[in-house]
């Protein structure tokens, strides 16, 4: 797959990094030469210097091959204007843009982003879940997709500890994507085995939510 990413910040360096990783073929757009010219050294990537909210920048990017378009600067009206142009002008399928300030994610939702990805708003529900010993916390939704990401921490009592993951009917729509077990990160399969205090990642659709609770903590 193809990932344009523009805004080479910490965030946007180290989703970069990420997918380039996995395999993934990725471009760069920063505005900051400094910077577009230590990712260059480091990664093997197409890096573009200039403007993201330029159509030209866009293209000389590679935004006609971008399968997905992210734009992750600190500048909300630049990751609005960012992912319009992706989509209106380019015909970009899937955009998604960094939410900065919180009370901008309804406008960028209203405006056709596909995944408005307000940070600040994740980093706060996941503080809460840490001071309130919930078990359950919505990471984020995707509103037009209808999907939600959930974090379950598995109680002592949860009914799914000690089962593999092919022994577990999920609700309808939903998937388990991660694991997080002490230091470890796992990526579930059919033969893996849930465990006390693991931290499980999810993906589901809005209204499933109590159903997945119910399955994984048992507590409905």
């Amino acid at each position: 797959m193809h990932i344009l990413i523009i805004g080479a910040g910490k965030i946007g360096y180290f989703l970069a990094k990420r997918l380039y990783a996995g395999a993934h073929k990725v471009s760069i757009v920063d505005r900051d030469k400094d910077i577009c010219e230590n990712i260059a050294k480091e990664l093997d990537v197409l890096v573009v210097n200039g403007d993201g909210c330029e159509p030209r920048i866009l293209e000389e990017a590679g935004v006609e091959r971008a399968d997905v378009v992210a734009a992750v600067t600190g500048d909300d009206e630049d990751n609005l204007i960012i992912c319009q142009l992706a989509k209106e002008r380019f015909g970009i399928q899937r955009t998604v843009g960094r939410v900065n300030n919180p009370d901008n994610e309804h406008t960028f939702a209203e405006l056709g982003i596909d995944v408005p990805v307000d940070s600040t708003k994740i980093i706060a529900k996941i503080i809460e879940e840490e001071v309130s010993f919930s078990d359950f916390v919505n990471l984020m939704s995707f509103k037009r997709g209808k999907l939600a990401i959930v974090r379950v921490d598995l109680p002592k009592d949860s009914p799914v500890i000690d089962k593999e993951i092919k022994d577990i009917s999920l609700p309808q729509d939903s998937v388990l994507v991660s694991i997080v077990r002490q230091e470890e990160v796992i990526i579930p399969k059919g033969d893996t085995v849930l465990k006390t205090g693991d931290d499980v990642i999810a993906i589901t659709a809005i209204g499933n939510e109590p159903q997945l609770l119910d399955l994984l903590v048992g507590k409905l």
